[in-house]
């Protein structure tokens, strides 16, 4: 069953991967002609994400919510952090916050929310305050009340959070057993990227910061084609790329859990396993195995 799950898998990488590949880079004449498609090409073009299919809630034969941390410090992790200076390459490849970036100002991600239970929705302006920051420095003031009429714009310090600061992200996703066809699936639910509060970065008056926080969590449903348009970087063949959709639903990407759905109020590890990482990352493996276990089980007589 491993083994045609994953055949399939392949399949669908290969021919999305081969249609979105450069399009007529070896025949074009000039760089303007690279990436342009002929009428041909567009008519036949049916490349979109894979849809769901449609699973009534009595085909559930057992599901949980867990929520896990991407560390973009790992090495299976960093095609969602890379590339992070987008000046010198293609606009066609960006990291995964760029990506969701771009969508959420284009108005193709309107699924943004404060929560990861949905239920604050955000706007683009709020959002937009949560990245950026404007420091006055105190010279300017007496700048002005000299002059009001004066540049002070040397004396205004902004900050913004890029790429480059995105440490990880925080991802909700449900695994369930699907009773029809005898398997266990994962559905990516939503996605938040994490990076130090805009309001600290550069302050040395209030110490140091070591807090992470989701900026915003997306509503992945709502973001799957902006994913899939998105291509990732393959460094095994640069002609066959790989969307951000793929990878995301592929579960390619080293992860602890940190939450799941409990009785508790779906409370964190870190809340009942206290002062000891290692004993943290221990009990996240425990949860894995918990939920790999559901599946073995199902054929165990």
């Amino acid at each position: 069953m491993n083994q045609s799950k994953f055949f399939i898998l392949s399949i669908v990488l290969f021919v999305s991967a081969t249609i979105s590949a450069q399009t007529n880079l070896l025949n074009a004449k000039t760089p303007q002609q690279i990436g342009l498609k002929s009428a041909e090409q567009i008519a036949a073009d049916n490349d979109k994400p894979l849809e769901y299919g449609y699973l009534d809630d009595r085909d559930l034969y057992w599901s949980k919510i867990v929520w896990e941390y991407v560390d973009l410090n790992e090495r299976l992790n960093l095609p969602y952090y890379y590339p992070i200076d987008t000046m010198r390459i293609s606009n066609d490849r960006r990291s995964l916050y760029d990506t969701l970036l771009r969508g959420i100002n284009q108005g193709n991600i309107t699924e943004i929310y404060d929560d990861s239970y949905f239920t604050a929705k955000l706007t683009v302006q709020e959002i937009q305050d949560k990245l950026y920051r404007k420091d006055t420095l105190p010279e300017a003031i007496d700048i002005l009340n000299s002059d009001p009429n004066a540049d002070i714009s040397e004396y205004i310090d902004t900050y913004n959070i890029d790429s480059e600061h995105i440490e990880g992200y925080k991802i909700k996703g449900v695994w369930y057993i699907d009773k029809r066809q005898g398997e266990m699936k994962y559905r990516l639910l939503g996605i938040a990227p994490i990076a130090q509060d805009v309001q600290t970065i550069g302050r040395d008056d209030i110490g140091d910061i070591d807090e992470k926080l989701p900026i915003f969590w997306v509503f992945y449903p709502d973001a799957r084609l902006v994913m899939h348009e998105m291509k990732v970087f393959n460094p095994k063949n640069a002609a066959f790329p790989i969307s951000f959709d793929h990878l995301l639903n592929a579960h390619r990407f080293s992860s602890l859990i940190y939450k799941e759905e409990n009785i508790h109020g779906d409370r964190e590890v870190s809340s009942y396993v206290k002062g000891n990482s290692l004993f943290q990352v221990l009990e996240s493996e425990k949860l894995k195995d918990d939920i790999r276990n559901k599946e073995l089980d199902l054929w165990n007589y």
